[in-house]
């Protein structure tokens, strides 16, 4: 596809957060190539203006709104931007904004964003494509309804999930999500989920542990007009001792970085206490298990085809006990946040961040138009979507 080019070069325009790194990030990239920096258009212009236009050579990024307590605001309708309910208010005022943009060479696709937003319809999607993914009785139009705990009981006894992971079906940066265990009449969430007193929800940047089911009743139950995803939980392979996955991110149909994330807890996010692990050392790993480490980036790729009209994903790959085998855990909209990682041997993308090998891959083909379209309390967290 040829790239439309004005008299002064190709131009990059960006809807983000103008004081976001992920902004500044790519807008660095951006005039790295010695092209000027890219237009910035902020999510709170484009909600009270509903909308924005730009030019048919403009080449336009849509950016993450998360991070910024005006917009998620105006997006969720809370006055705190700390709690976790109102994802799916989120979600609906998020996917509208979305097609309020006019015009312009789009490199993030609206109907591709919407399905990535949704846990059970990217889950059924990856599945349909042959992608593995952990088991769900809830992914996809037919998926079982989630009205609250005694549901995720049910379904918990009916597919024989004794541990499974309880997630908002519009959720980002693991908010709202719960890892439960049941065994011997016990049962145990692990989430960043701080109950508070009146029963409000909060991001909390503490992974915490709930032994009574009456709390994790009461959180699930909270949570579940937002809609719930339910899924197997995969048991990880380790490094050192600590739960592994990894996050790998695909530019152009091309897995061009990864990142290992380590935990001791089942929640492996580096805001929540995650430490980066040894990339080698899984490699060698695979490979001692008698698997091909390209293999997993081929999964990684076909997970990122099912999304053809969007030009860069985060692909969460959780490698299973053994290192034989790998599962797609989420497909991330927004999830190249690696600062100073740079590309994979082979990748073509070799001493590029991921933002450079955007901007390099944007340059080369752009991806096609899309179709017609309070303040923080201490140890809370805003989240941020798809952070690593």
């Amino acid at each position: 596809m040829a790239l439309p080019v004005s008299p002064g070069g190709p131009r990059f325009a960006v809807v983000g957060n103008p004081e976001n790194r992920r902004v500044s990030l790519f807008a660095d990239a951006v005039r790295a190539t010695g092209l000027p920096g890219p237009r910035v258009v902020a999510w709170t212009d484009v909600l009270r203006e509903r909308g924005a236009g730009f030019a048919p050579d403009e080449i336009v990024r849509i950016d993450s709104p998360g991070e910024n307590p005006e917009v998620d605001r105006m997006l969720r309708g809370t006055q705190d931007p700390t709690r976790v309910e109102g994802s799916a208010r989120w979600y609906a005022g998020f996917t509208a904004a979305l097609r309020t943009l006019r015009g312009g060479i789009r490199l993030d696709d609206p109907g591709d964003l919407a399905v990535l937003f949704d846990k059970r319809a990217c889950h059924a999607m990856l599945d349909a494509a042959g992608v593995p993914v952990p088991a769900s009785p809830t992914s996809g139009p037919a998926g079982a309804p989630v009205r609250g705990w005694d549901d995720v009981r049910a379904l918990m006894r009916e597919h024989r999930m004794p541990r499974l992971f309880v997630k908002p079906a519009h959720g980002s940066s693991a908010s709202g999500v719960l890892a439960v265990e049941t065994g011997g009449g016990r049962i145990r969430a692990t989430t960043s989920v701080e109950l508070a007193a009146d029963g409000g929800l909060y991001n909390s940047l503490r992974v915490r542990r709930y032994d009574s089911e009456r709390d994790v009743a009461v959180i699930v139950d909270a949570l579940a007009s937002d809609g719930l995803h339910l899924e197997r939980w995969v048991p990880k392979a380790s490094q050192q001792g600590r739960a592994a996955d990894l996050r790998v991110v695909v530019v152009a149909g091309r897995a061009t970085h990864a990142v290992v994330r380590t935990s001791r807890t089942p929640l492996t996010n580096l805001h929540l206490g995650g430490r980066r692990g040894e990339l080698a050392a899984v490699r060698e790993a695979v490979e001692a298990a008698g698997a091909r480490w390209s293999d997993l980036l081929e999964v990684c790729e076909r997970a990122a085809s099912c999304f053809p009209r969007t030009l860069c994903l985060g692909v969460d790959l959780l490698p299973a006990v053994g290192w034989r085998r790998a599962f797609v855990g989420e497909v991330n909209a927004f999830g190249d946040l690696l600062p100073r990682l740079t590309g994979l041997p082979g990748s073509g993308a070799e001493g590029q961040d991921t933002y450079a090998a955007q901007v390099a891959a944007a340059l080369r083909a752009p991806a096609p138009p899309a179709a017609a379209p309070a303040p923080p309390v201490q140890n809370r967290n805003t989240p941020c979507l798809n952070p690593i």
